[in-house]
């Protein structure tokens, strides 16, 4: 049997620590040199236990500052499922309602922007053609717990009353009851999740630390025509949130 490497026996000790109360929630940790000179390793092994801990949550680095035990944290459980999508009200709203947690988001819509090279291809348009852009940051409870960066080709609700997401009678319907308002009929959706590392803005939104992990989804909603209708990055913090994929079964 291999032997667990050093950095993750660090990552225990630490949170073993912090169970046991030697540190509490607000406390600032000695230094990595102090730590690593107890534990018998060297602060490049802390450095990484203290950004794994961070990446899940229990730490949190402080710019200038130091690494401090974290605040406890309900982690939020997002779901995944084309069964969630409902007449009226947005799957993040459900979630949250089931949570007993308060739900918003914050959105900017830009008309018109040119889609780069791999939007284009998610959407099988040609580099370059016009696009609805919406960028959208979720909270819960005012914490925000996902970002979001919504593409949609400028062909297909471009005049329309759904041209724009958050705009008009049908804001925050959600991509698949606002297509059916102009006859477009989503069969299905495709995603793509990956673990990656948060950009610096993406950590500054979402109240991490830089480089903390994130689940990076790219969705993309089909017409039963087979045609890419709406495509989006969707970036959910590992430490606050959880990320369940509910499969419905047809009997």
């Amino acid at each position: 049997m291999s032997e667990q490497p050093p950095y993750l026996r660090i990552a225990d000790e630490l949170r073993q620590r912090i169970a046991e109360h030697v540190w509490e929630p607000g406390d600032r940790l000695p230094s990595r040199a102090q730590i690593g000179q107890e534990c018998g390793v060297g602060e490049n092994v802390v450095r990484r236990a203290q950004e794994l801990l961070i990446s899940q949550g229990v730490l949190e680095g402080r710019a200038g500052s130091g690494t401090y035990v974290a605040e406890p944290r309900e982690r939020v459980r997002v779901v995944r499922s084309s069964a969630r999508e409902q007449p009226s009200g947005s799957p993040f709203q459900q979630d949250m309602k089931a949570l007993r947690l308060q739900s918003d988001w914050e959105s900017r819509t830009d008309a018109k922007v040119p889609a780069p090279a791999e939007i284009a291809t998610r959407l099988g348009i040609g580099e370059g053609e016009p696009c609805v852009r919406t960028t959208y940051e979720f909270l819960a409870d005012g914490k925000p717990v996902q970002l979001s960066t919504s593409w949609e080709p400028y062909a297909v609700t471009g005049g329309t009353l759904v041209v724009l997401p958050e705009g008009g009678p049908h804001a925050g319907a959600g991509v698949v009851n606002r297509m059916a308002e102009i006859g477009v009929t989503i069969s299905h959706a495709v995603e793509q999740p990956e673990p990656r590392h948060a950009t610096a803005e993406e950590a500054s939104l979402l109240g991490i630390q830089k480089a903390a992990l994130v689940t990076h989804i790219r969705r993309t909603y089909y017409s039963d025509q087979g045609r890419p209708v709406e495509t989006a990055d969707i970036v959910v913090p590992a430490a606050h949130c959880e990320i369940v994929y509910e499969i419905p079964i047809n009997r």
